[in-house]
């Protein structure tokens, strides 16, 4: 395989999802490998912005290396999109699919807490993991893999469509690297400092959210300081782990009969046993 040409810029492969089921941790290992490019914000093109056109989705590979051989990228609410699978199917037929699984309710809890964490969502869990009747509905119906799977699985062949677990990561991340990277056609490589750090996480030290809120504006001119000793040890002095508010016991049984047929479906889809998504765990609040 070449390089591509200016005029040659559409995605080989692209991570859909699922959002919260390390989707960051996959792409930062991929953007460590020479011969492949992902641009770093998540272009949410076919599901969010598909009216703005592919000029639109084009300048999100305008600074592409020319020399690299393989083009993707990352947006993690494309799994759960109900118009996605078509659209991409429209614009990329041959494109490769990276999809990763997490237990449906961590990842629902997970989601919430990202969304707590910004002030976009200020109750308890019960207010939003109960019924998808509610403000954030993609909280429930996002982790609804086997439905989901399902709408992709008409458009795009088995072979085009890699799907691994959350867990596998964990188990073995230096093999679930190279599985991808055999699914999408490059060697694999494989950064081990990378593979320890833990993208978007949950129990990360943050500035109080007012401080946040004022800084938003200048979080680009900030963004070369960050690491720096001198920025880090500033930061440091305020900033502090979020207290969440817990799922209880009762909330994540709830969740598991939610989600238990959805998940036999994904078991024959993905020929995976699921057993430990089907019960209640005392690590999921964490």
């Amino acid at each position: 395989m070449t390089g591509y040409t200016k005029s040659d810029w559409h995605p080989h492969f692209i991570v859909i999802g699922a959002v919260k089921a390390a989707t960051t941790w996959i792409q930062k290992q991929l953007q460590r490998h020479e011969n492949v490019f992902l641009p770093d914000p998540e272009p949410h093109f076919f599901s969010q912005d598909f009216a703005k056109g592919p000029e639109f989705y084009q300048q999100f590979f305008a600074d592409r290396p020319p020399e690299v051989t393989v083009i993707g990228e990352k947006s993690a609410d494309y799994l759960a999109h109900p118009l996605a699978a078509d659209r991409i199917a429209s614009m990329l037929p041959d494109v490769k699919l990276v999809v990763q699984l997490r237990d449906p309710v961590a990842r629902a809890y997970s989601d919430y807490k990202m969304l707590y964490r910004r002030g976009t969502v200020k109750g308890p869990p019960e207010d939003y993991l109960l019924s998808p009747d509610n403000p954030q509905p993609r909280f429930l119906l996002d982790g609804l893999y086997g439905q989901h799977l399902g709408r992709w699985r008409t458009r795009f062949p088995d072979d085009r469509i890699l799907t691994f677990l959350y867990e596998d990561i964990t188990a073995d991340p230096r093999a679930t690297v190279e599985r991808v990277s055999d699914h999408i056609g490059v060697n694999p490589s494989f950064d081990e400092a990378a593979a320890r750090r833990k993208e978007n996480n949950s129990r990360e030290k943050l500035l109080p959210l007012p401080i946040r809120f004022a800084l938003a504006p200048l979080k680009r001119m900030v963004s070369p300081l960050r690491d720096k000793p001198l920025f880090e040890a500033t930061r440091s002095l305020l900033a502090r782990e979020i207290a969440y508010p817990p799922l209880s016991y009762e909330l994540e049984q709830h969740l598991r009969d939610f989600y238990l047929n959805d998940i036999e479906k994904v078991e024959k889809i993905i020929d995976r046993d699921l057993s430990a998504w089907k019960q209640c765990r005392m690590d999921v609040a964490a």
